[in-house]
């Protein structure tokens, strides 16, 4: 059984849309995409990455340079990489593929990202959930999700986050390999690292190449400090990324998108990144000390990733209190596991030193 006999049937049969731009290359004498031969805006800036010229033409389906750029960043094959919309399309996408409505099902393992179960909705599929252990800091029920592997056919996708959201834990390698071996012939685990670059755990694209079943989801709009470019990526088996080319839209990523991605990964980029990631965590310890010793915090989940996760005395209360004083943080009034909790991002100092001052008022009222 190959990693396709999972795919819908349909989806396998299917002949791929055929945009202009992929039947032929965007230089020359363009008349093939009815497009304007010429663009009304000219000269626009894009945040000192040049001019917006072109924008009469369409973007490449899979911009050549930013997959490569991709590649070479995550450590893969150019073959192994899909350039989306932020994860939330590959999410989107993985479902459409692998799971037919009606029939089959994800798993997931809450609380955690709210948009599997979105697209599991949209597309008509069963949700199967393994809560995680609250009484054991929110861990995976290990034990529970492989059982429920065994025992349900219908699961053709289980999405797990590596660190968590919000929880912030992370997927141990052992464990990784003993699902991937278990769900062989039975599901694709989809491992979403968006916050991976905030731990020091090792990404789970070196196991791409030794099991077909694994995909891997990763973004700018974190660690990248990018998430107004709504640009990530699939890295998966070239048997997967092939079927997801197959429904993707004809031309995902606009151009200003495409030219500032570039920017992004450009040489001498990543040590500002280091840079960055290391203020995060300086601050990640200053915000940590900040709410140490608060009487109304009952519980903190420091977790690996550029957010702590709190559970408090009167949340939506405290959730107000703050909101007035123009800090934003995150409730959870709809999770019943995360039942008083709230999510704090990791911010600079200046914003640090707000949240500060409006935690002391609320403790002092």
């Amino acid at each position: 059984m190959t990693i396709i006999s999972l795919a819908r049937p349909e989806i396998v049969a299917m002949k791929p849309y055929s945009s202009a731009r992929k039947e032929a290359p965007g230089y020359g004498i363009l008349l093939n995409a009815n497009e304007s031969p010429w663009p009304l805006l000219i000269n626009a800036s894009l945040d000192g990455a040049g001019p917006a010229s072109g924008l009469n033409r369409y973007p490449d389906p899979q911009p050549r340079e930013l997959v490569a750029s991709f590649a070479n960043l995550y450590g893969v094959p150019k073959e192994q990489v899909l350039v989306t919309r932020g994860s939330d399309e590959g999410i989107d996408l993985l479902t459409r593929v692998f799971c037919r409505a009606g029939k089959d099902a994800i798993a997931q393992c809450p609380p955690t990202f709210g948009m599997y179960r979105i697209a599991a909705q949209t597309q008509g599929v069963d949700i199967i959930s393994v809560p995680r252990l609250a009484s054991n800091d929110f861990r995976m029920d290990r034990d529970g999700l492989l059982e429920t592997l065994e025992n349900d056919r219908r699961i053709r996708l289980i999405f797990l986050t590596s660190p968590n959201n919000p929880t912030g834990d992370i997927i141990e390698q052992t464990f990784l390999r003993d699902l991937l071996q278990a769900a062989v012939g039975k599901a694709i685990i989809v491992i979403d690292e968006a916050y991976i670059e905030f731990s020091q755990q090792a990404s789970a694209t070196d196991l791409i190449d030794r099991y077909e079943n694994l995909v891997v989801l990763r973004t700018l709009s974190k660690a990248w400090g990018a998430a107004g470019l709504r640009c990530g990526a699939v890295l998966a088996p070239e048997e997967v990324i092939s079927l997801l080319l197959r429904i993707i839209a004809p031309y995902p990523l606009a151009s200003p998108v495409i030219s500032l991605a570039q920017r992004m990964l450009a040489d001498g980029m990543s040590d500002r990144q280091q840079r960055m990631l290391k203020d995060v965590q300086e601050n990640k310890k200053r915000l940590l000390s900040l709410l140490a010793g608060r009487s109304f915090i009952t519980n903190i989940w420091p977790g690996e990733a550029n957010f702590v996760l709190l559970q408090v005395c009167e949340a939506e209360d405290l959730l107000s209190f703050c909101a007035g004083r123009g800090v934003i943080l995150r409730g959870y009034p709809s999770e019943p596991l995360l039942e008083g909790c709230i999510r704090i991002s990791v911010g600079s100092k200046h914003e640090l030193s707000v949240l500060k001052s409006a935690l002391d008022d609320w403790e002092a009222r």
